[in-house]
């Protein structure tokens, strides 16, 4: 049966990349997966799958969906076994070449992190990131790896879901979107929104295979007027259609307030023309003139990335237009070339396939180290630093002399002077932007002309921040900075040490710990600043001293390990948190972030000073904790409610104006046998909003509730609300 499978895997792996491998490539692609398969044994993975079973469908997806070649596909093959493989590093480079065993190594590396119970996950994703120097391949296989667990999570224990979907989401995602695989970045969200949020995946899910039809319906009317105009104007062309992502969908409903119904781009059309290269971009445009025609469009959703193509290599025009039945349609319209590099991704062609450094990858490699490479910094400000830097748009400007700089949309002038030099930026005072004096906030259009106004006598200021958006500035302001915070610190301890000279208290660190404990510094550095600009004052600090106070063992804020975290619950929890039993040594407290209520999925996280606090999978805290603090989430799970319990639940409710809504509703919370802790609603102009704080055994009394008043003549929505 093995022998059987593999076997069909092969010939599907064979298939699938039967465009970018040569006649005699399937020998070596054979000959990996028989060292793989011998290496691997029965070995399963996380996801209960034969992990050469599982390194198969990796190779496959490189082969199919990233349109990789045969160094790719053999290492895919390989990934899983390299380290138990019964052959050495120089035979293996001598049977499939020296860029196969490099990229092993490199994958190697980085899979050596356990991302899965580690806390330090903006190091795993610094690590990850440091790897694309060597070859960008490693990432791309990652990328595919990860993207084959998430389809096979389901089969995994239930408590590794929520921490490797959150992760998904907060690394692999943006990742995949950087490097322009669009297909694998959406399937990514919509895959961990599946765990992370299930009850709103589940809604979306429903109500798209409920509006198929309709849909496809419409998709048809809109193209046949241009299929048929394209036709006679003798275009070689394809017509496809793509429906929104689950997630995109979700966020622009929880984004704009909007239900459902309420998105009217929940579709697109994308026009794919057969162009010689050297036509591609006036074709597009003459496409584009073509539809335009048919109908009218909306000039502000006009998207030209042909003309200026986004710095991972998409191009593509997009426009969106009024179509059948006064419905907005988005359309896409590219060449072949165009759409092989959207849905493949410029990565997969990147210093292997003869293009060079001087592209927008490689200047987006280049900010990354520049962020890698800075000073200390928190992990949670290094992945939204770099979170910011995939997802932002771009603006173009140019310098004084002509030349053409690229900054991610909001880039301000501040911005713009430390992208130049850190020198130029640190002795910013203004800019000239198209020949305007502006000050250094003034936030950046595309095509402006910016020249620098600059001061010897300027210094970076803590202001700053709050100014640039750029990583790049952000860095160096913070070093000015702490050159500064650094010298006052020195005189600081200057002061303090001649005082406690004077009271003959000796100077040591313990008398040091005890100041930074009393005050929550989280630094001696701290300390001494705050003495320096006095914020302290020193008689205070002699007083303390002077008494004697133990410190009683507390735990300070920040001190508690990851190691201890797993030994305490390790020691004191079942693999399931129940929440009827308080568990032995350690409290539970339900989170009044998002107030969870019987029936709702649910998670503990162990915090320093507050025992295990129950959080919903669906808390807007949630991915958070789950992607930087895996190691402190343990499962949780309801039992039976004891009668008389009550939680707290808010909803909103907003309708129209009408004379005894309020009775309405709170006939049917009286009807469920709810009560209602308050109840705050405002009518003005027509229209009634309404917030209500419940208590309710469950949630199945509380999503009752809410449908029987959504069904209330005049009630337009009905949400739960996260406190």
């Amino acid at each position: 049966m093995r022998t059987q499978k593999l076997y069909s895997g092969y010939k599907a792996l064979l298939l699938a990349a039967k465009n970018t491998i040569a006649p005699g490539d399937t020998k070596k692609i054979r000959k990996a997966l028989d060292l793989a398969a011998s290496a691997c044994g029965d070995n399963v993975t996380l996801t209960g799958e034969l992990q050469i079973q599982h390194a198969l469908s990796v190779a496959r997806i490189v082969a199919e969906e990233m349109g990789l070649g045969v160094t790719s596909i053999v290492t895919a093959i390989l990934h899983d076994s390299y380290n138990k493989l019964d052959i050495s590093t120089k035979e293996l480079e001598k049977e499939f070449g020296s860029k196969v065993v490099e990229i092993l190594d490199g994958f190697s590396r980085i899979t050596g992190i356990d991302s899965m119970h580690s806390s330090y996950q903006a190091e795993n994703f610094r690590k990850l990131l440091l790897s694309l120097a060597d070859d960008v391949r490693v990432i791309l296989i990652k990328l595919v790896e990860r993207l084959e667990y998430m389809r096979n999570l389901d089969n995994a224990p239930e408590k590794e879901r929520m921490p490797m979907a959150s992760e998904t989401y907060f690394l692999y995602a943006p990742l995949a979107h950087r490097l322009g695989f669009y297909n694998i970045k959406s399937e990514m969200e919509d895959l961990s929104i599946k765990y992370l949020e299930p009850e709103q995946y589940r809604f979306i899910e429903n109500r798209l295979k409920q509006t198929t039809a309709s849909r496809n319906r419409l998709i048809r009317e809109f193209s046949a007027p241009i299929q048929e105009k394209l036709e006679k104007t003798g275009f070689r062309f394809t017509i496809k259609s793509r429906t929104k992502s689950i997630h995109s969908i979700m966020t622009k409903m929880k984004k704009q307030g909007v239900e459902f119904e309420e998105v009217f781009d929940i579709f697109a059309v994308r026009i794919i023309i057969d162009s010689e290269n050297n036509n591609d971009k006036a074709d597009c445009w003459r496409v584009y003139s073509i539809v335009t025609d048919l109908y009218q469009p909306n000039p502000s959703r006009l998207r030209d990335w042909i003309s200026v193509p986004k710095s991972n290599g998409y191009e593509s025009l997009h426009t969106t237009v009024i179509g059948p039945r006064g419905r907005w349609v988005e359309v896409q319209i590219r060449s072949r070339r165009m759409d092989e590099i959207a849905e493949k991704g410029l990565a997969a062609h990147f210093k292997y396939k003869g293009l060079k450094g001087e592209g927008g990858l490689d200047t987006w490699l280049t900010k990354i180290r520049e962020l890698l490479e800075s000073s200390d910094k928190e992990d949670k400000e290094f992945l939204d630093n770099v979170r910011s830097g995939l997802y932002t748009d771009e603006v173009f400007v140019f310098t004084p002399k002509g030349d053409l700089r690229q900054l991610p949309a909001g880039a301000t002038v501040l911005d713009f002077a430390f992208d130049i030099h850190t020198a130029l930026g640190s002795s910013c005072v203004g800019g000239k932007v198209n020949g305007k004096n502006v000050p250094l906030r003034y936030v950046l259009q595309n095509g402006d002309h910016v020249d620098v106004i600059r001061s010897k006598n300027q210094r970076p200021k803590r202001d700053w921040l709050s100014i640039v958006v750029t990583n790049k500035a952000r860095t160096k302001i913070k070093l000015a900075l702490n050159e500064e915070r650094a010298k006052a610190a020195a005189e600081g301890k200057e002061i303090l040490m001649r005082r406690l000279k004077n009271w003959k208290i000796p100077y040591g660190d313990t008398i040091i710990q005890r100041l930074i404990n009393h005050y929550n510094f989280k630094t001696a550095q701290d300390l001494y600043y705050s003495i320096e600009s006095g914020k302290l004052e020193l008689l205070e600090i002699k007083d303390i001293l002077l008494k004697e106070e133990s410190t009683g063992g507390v735990i300070s804020p920040g001190t508690i390990s990851e190691k201890e975290t797993r030994e305490l619950f390790e020691s004191q929890f079942s693999d399931f948190l129940s929440i009827e039993d308080k568990v032995e040594g350690l409290d539970y407290k339900l989170s009044k972030c998002c107030n969870p209520v019987p029936g709702d999925s649910i998670f503990g996280f162990v915090t320093i000073s507050e025992g295990i606090k129950i959080h919903r999978t669906a808390c807007p805290n949630a991915h958070n904790m789950l992607a930087r603090y895996p190691y402190r989430v343990i499962s949780a799970r309801w039992t039976k409610s004891k009668s008389g319990t009550s939680f707290i639940a808010t909803i909103k409710v907003t309708g129209v104006e009408d004379i005894g809504i309020v009775n309405k509703i709170s006939e049917v919370i009286t009807g469920f046998n709810a009560t209602v802790r308050s109840f705050n609603y405002n009518m003005e102009e027509g229209m009634f909003e309404g917030t209500i704080n419940l208590l309710v055994a469950n949630n199945d009394m509380l999503y009752g509730i809410i449908r029987k008043i959504h069904s209330i003549k005049g009630i337009l929505k009905v949400n739960r609300q996260n406190n």
